[in-house]
């Protein structure tokens, strides 16, 4: 501060007065720099107070748009098969058609949440019963007024080509036309994307298993969300490449959903940066490479080996397991890790013997089986089966003795003695009808 006067008391040449003006005029600019930091400070709270405000309000309206939709749905949702017409059949690649339906009564279909799935009951000719099948909504729910399912049909592999075709695909394939009559239940399905969240997701697709995580990217993009969405698709070429067109433009206009395909074998003509963005498969290397770091929610649909490596991954990279929510091929199911049965609990599972009286057949349970239905097929035994999550009533078989646990709520209350087998497990001997 000394050497401060004596600077000004330089420059006012020894003048007292002219120093003392000089004093204030250097007093008064402090004083208004420090008023003007702190106005520019609370401007800047100010302002991060209203965005904070804004983005609460924000969420409040989407939860309440949401439950509103779900209150809606209720209200339009219907009870066993409704008749739906085929409005338009498209082919999108090799072996994959997209089914548009519009109900046949003309009024209002209820909305769903992005990811559930459409269960058809097939008057399939030659077959003594009908199939039940469950396919994946694939557009968003924002359409009132038609649902759109994605089907690939199921050929023999390769080293089985003595083995059919899918039954169903096979029938959605080859013979349903624009115009047929189908019968339908409403959409269920416990593997969905919570449309009242704001916080980032990662969808992650191989082959059809893109189906729903098309629809959850396309619900995102129709409600002018700017949720951040990373979408990972791989298939072999553009000839397996589902609903390309469909893909391009969601990314072409929505700067928040990067879509990231991956071919394992591209083709001649497949260019890399138009058709494609990476040659290879959709692996954990590749979002650890893209991603800006692992804090996000991921959604996944694919075959078996390509869900276990993903999933497997993720584990590896520290991503909690309640951020991981997926779906196998076939039927709609979120299969999440339980725990094992503790020594106690599996020495008494392995002493309970379950019969399948029409097959006449005793077996010891296996301790580490999913499911009843499961068990079933190992043993040669069959039972019918639809969604696999306890919704579509298509394994349900009447117990003759005995009794069983289930491994979640079912969506329906099954019929008094009887029992859904994809969702439940033997607690004591058991007797059923299959």
């Amino acid at each position: 501060m000394q050497s401060l006067i004596h600077n000004l008391h330089t420059v006012a040449g020894g003048e007292v007065g002219y120093l003392l003006g000089l004093m204030l005029v250097v007093a008064l600019v402090s004083l208004l720099a420090v008023e003007v930091a702190q106005g520019l400070l609370r401007v800047i709270y100010a302002r991060r107070q209203q965005q904070a405000g804004l983005d609460k309000i924000c969420a409040q309206l989407q939860e309440i748009r949401e439950r509103s939709r779900a209150a809606e749905q209720a209200k339009l949702g219907w009870n066993g098969n409704r008749k739906f017409t085929v409005a338009k059949k498209n082919r999108e690649c090799d072996d994959v058609f997209a089914i548009y339906l519009r109900p046949h009564d003309g009024k209002p279909l209820p909305p769903f949440k992005p990811g559930q799935y459409l269960t058809f009951q097939l008057d399939i000719p030659g077959r003594d019963k009908p199939v039940v099948r469950c396919y994946s909504i694939s557009d968003s729910p924002h359409h009132t007024d038609y649902y759109r399912v994605t089907i690939k049909k199921e050929k023999a592999p390769p080293d089985r080509p003595e083995l059919p075709s899918g039954v169903g695909s096979s029938y959605f394939s080859d013979v349903v036309k624009e115009g047929d009559i189908l019968n339908v239940k409403a959409p269920s399905g416990h593997f969905f994307l919570d449309m009242a969240k704001r916080n980032p997701v990662v969808l992650i697709a191989g082959g059809v298993g893109v189906t729903p995580m098309l629809c959850m990217a396309n619900a995102i993009a129709a409600s002018g969300s700017k949720r951040e969405t990373w979408f990972f698709f791989g298939v072999r070429n553009a000839r397996e490449h589902i609903h390309k067109a469909e893909l391009d433009k969601l990314a072409a206009e929505h700067d928040n959903i990067h879509v990231h395909v991956c071919y394992s074998k591209p083709g001649p003509g497949d260019v890399k940066g138009r058709d494609y963005q990476h040659e290879g498969r959709v692996g954990i290397e590749l979002l650890k490479e893209l991603l800006p770091s692992n804090n996000f929610e991921y959604y996944l649909c694919g075959n078996g080996a390509f869900m276990k490596s993903i999933t497997d991954g993720l584990e590896a990279w520290g991503v909690p397991d309640k951020d991981v929510y997926f779906e196998a091929f076939g039927p709609a199911t979120v299969k999440k890790k339980t725990a094992p049965p503790t020594p106690s609990e599996t020495v008494m599972l392995s002493k309970i013997n379950v019969t399948f009286a029409r097959s006449n057949k005793t077996v010891r349970w296996e301790p580490s089986t999913e499911n009843l239905l499961e068990f079933a097929k190992s043993q040669g035994v069959r039972i019918d089966s639809g969604c696999c999550a306890g919704s579509c009533g298509s394994c349900l078989v009447a117990i003759k003795s005995g009794a069983v646990d289930y491994l979640k709520p079912p969506d329906a209350e099954p019929e008094q003695g009887a029992c859904l087998t994809c969702i439940c497990r033997p607690k004591s001997d058991l007797v059923i009808d299959a």
